[in-house]
């Protein structure tokens, strides 16, 4: 195990201690930014896609348990057009038994992807490129996900951009860098999501002071967009 995956592990190993109750879709604050999350997917997905997904061939870069796959067989694409790749086993163990036509592959994306050039038409990525604290990593995998894309291809992006003085297992990845990682791509991106401190606290009494302060840009604290391939 290299000293990434090891890190890796034990990263999400304090998370699943705390995922039952916080990352919940019962707890009012994640239910509403994993919706705010949603529509700003759905929005790129119908201007990139039109509103047809069934023959699309989509790759997700740290599936973890598939639940962004299963999102995608909700908006109409086929099982047996979705791939994932995870690093931890379990998680991959937990993405099969969720997705058994899929295709899901246990692996380090960063150390080279198991599929030919110009292979997909859409990726995402939904708070990967922010566990990854080593520039190198962060590179290569970049240009195995643009190597995989098909000309005209797009990596969806959903991360953070500012760093969580909370949890040192995390560093915010700035427009600036995003640029640097993907050269020569068109990169479209805009600030989303309430900062969650914020959310936790206002979410269970009024969503709607939490729309209202999403509003000023600068309380957000994601990107979301699109990265597309030349």
């Amino acid at each position: 195990m290299t000293d990434f995956t090891q890190r890796l592990a034990i990263a999400y190993s304090k998370r699943k201690q705390i995922s039952a109750n916080r990352y919940s879709l019962l707890n009012p604050a994640t239910l509403y930014m994993a919706q705010g999350r949603e529509k700003g997917v759905l929005r790129i997905l119908k201007d990139k896609c039109a509103v047809n997904l069934s023959g699309k061939l989509i790759l997700d870069v740290g599936c973890g348990s598939g639940g962004g796959l299963l999102d995608f067989v909700r908006y109409g694409a086929n099982p047996k057009n979705l791939y994932g790749i995870d690093l931890l086993p379990e998680r991959v163990k937990s993405a099969e038994q969720k997705l058994p036509y899929s295709n899901i592959y246990q692996g380090d994306a960063a150390s080279g992807l198991p599929w030919p050039d110009s292979r997909f038409d859409i990726a995402t990525q939904l708070t990967v490129f922010t566990s990854i604290l080593e520039m190198d990593v962060k590179q290569a995998l970049a240009k195995e996900i643009i190597r995989v894309l098909k000309p005209k291809g797009f990596l969806l992006w959903y991360d953070f951009h500012f760093d969580n003085p909370s949890n040192k297992d995390v560093k915010g990845v700035k427009k600036a860098e995003i640029e640097q990682l993907f050269p020569r791509c068109v990169v479209s991106l805009e600030r989303i999501t309430l900062a969650p401190p914020l959310s936790r606290l206002i979410a269970p009494y009024s969503t709607i002071c939490c729309a209202l302060l999403e509003k000023m840009k600068f309380l957000n604290t994601h990107y979301i967009g699109y990265i597309q391939k030349p």
